[in-house]
């Protein structure tokens, strides 16, 4: 890990100068393995299922690996897929189509043949956990803090006796920071704070030991003023318990910040594809792909001059909106609404091309070879007359 760390300080994504530390590629075997995962479904009520083929690809051939005290963190509009790319990264939610492993075993081959499998579906579950985005529904309201942390131990630490869980408990509050741990012990999770109540359920997670946690979203609910203290904890025991994380985000400053930390890499969503991953020195003060420009640009700043700056500028996007999820463009899912974009965007799907540098992107524009360069430019009378001819609605 880098011992130049980030500070709060650091929670914009315009800095002046590229960090010259890198994320080297680990030579060990993932611990999750994602290859080519599909998830798609038939969205609305049933009149609408009967009567339509249409698919919404919430997922849509996305690949990753995932290693030893790793973290990646997915970031991109709300819809793009993140939450449901964690959950089925996790076993939470079946793939449509393509594999997900853990050390080497495919997820749904375990639970499906376990017979067959090597490792137990079971052992799968527990070593893969999650951290709900608001804490107050992922706590038992009726139960006290001591209750809700007994369930997995007793579940899972069966040799466990009552004071041995008891001590367990204390000591995993303390972890998280919650002292003097039995006062917390016995609260229920109306008397604690958003940023406890967090806390609780990060305790809950580790409680397992788990190899893999989803942190979906994990410190969109507190207050400002908390987030890099929660964001600093996770790391902390990251590095504890040699936990890796898949973190989702809306917020590219806050993936940039976990991200640096723990020497991971950030990967931006679109329409259930991830269009670019990579360093977060290398994706935010370069970035290949033009909706990562995008992110990069609506990103708030402390520096007031390019506040204004901004404020001048028209957004590096050439529609606001994004497209239809039912009913995506054809060729590139970005090029509705890239000022880049040009007449090959339209008819041919990028696939993620390796960049010069160590991340990835799915863009025309990575490679220089690419007939993009000689393809005709895409001008707006043209967008709109390609929209006009390739717009379709929906009703039942």
């Amino acid at each position: 890990m880098s011992t130049d760390e980030p500070t709060a300080d650091d929670l914009t994504a315009d800095d002046a100068a590229v960090d010259e530390t890198t994320t080297d590629v680990p030579d060990d075997e993932p611990i999750l393995s994602l290859d080519d995962v599909n998830v798609h479904y038939t969205p609305g009520g049933i009149v609408k299922r009967a009567l339509t083929d249409k698919k919404v690809r919430a997922v849509d051939g996305v690949s990753f690996d995932l290693y030893d005290n790793d973290i990646v963190v997915l970031v991109g509009e709300s819809g793009c897929g993140k939450t449901t790319l964690g959950k089925t990264a996790i076993g939470l939610e079946q793939p449509t189509s393509g594999s997900i492993s853990y050390r080497g075993q495919d997820i749904w081959d375990a639970k499906n043949n376990p017979r067959d499998a090597d490792i137990e579906f079971t052992e799968i579950r527990r070593s893969m956990q999650i951290i709900h985005q608001d804490p107050a529904n992922a706590l038992n309201s009726s139960r006290r803090v001591k209750a809700i942390l007994s369930d997995p131990l007793k579940k899972y630490r069966t040799e466990l006796g009552p004071k041995e869980r008891e001590d367990t408990i204390y000591r995993f509050l303390e972890f998280v920071d919650m002292m003097p741990p039995e006062d917390y012990a016995e609260r229920y999770p109306h008397q604690l704070s958003g940023g406890e109540k967090q806390r609780v359920a990060l305790g809950r997670a580790l409680l397992m030991n788990p190899d893999v946690i989803l942190a979906d979203e994990a410190i969109s609910a507190l207050d400002v003023s908390l987030r890099v203290g929660m964001m600093d904890l996770i790391l902390d025991l990251q590095e504890t318990f040699d936990t890796s994380y898949v973190f989702i985000s809306h917020d590219l400053a806050n993936a940039r910040y976990l991200a640096k930390r723990a020497g991971g890499r950030i990967a931006i969503m679109y329409l259930g594809e991830i269009v670019e991953i990579g360093p977060p020195e290398e994706i935010l003060q370069n970035p290949t792909h033009p909706y990562t420009k995008v992110l990069k640009w609506s990103t708030p700043t402390v520096d007031p001059d390019l506040a204004k700056q901004r404020i001048q500028e028209d957004p590096p996007v050439r529609e606001v909106d994004v497209p239809d999820p039912e009913d995506p463009p054809s060729g590139c899912k970005f090029h509705t609404r890239c000022p880049e974009a040009r007449e090959v965007c339209t008819q041919e799907e990028p696939e993620r091309f390796d960049t010069a540098g160590e991340s990835d992107a799915a863009c025309f524009r990575a490679l220089e070879t690419h007939e993009y360069w000689n393809s005709a430019e895409l001008a707006d009378a043209d967008q709109d007359e390609y929209d006009a001819q390739n717009s379709s609605t929906f009703s039942d």
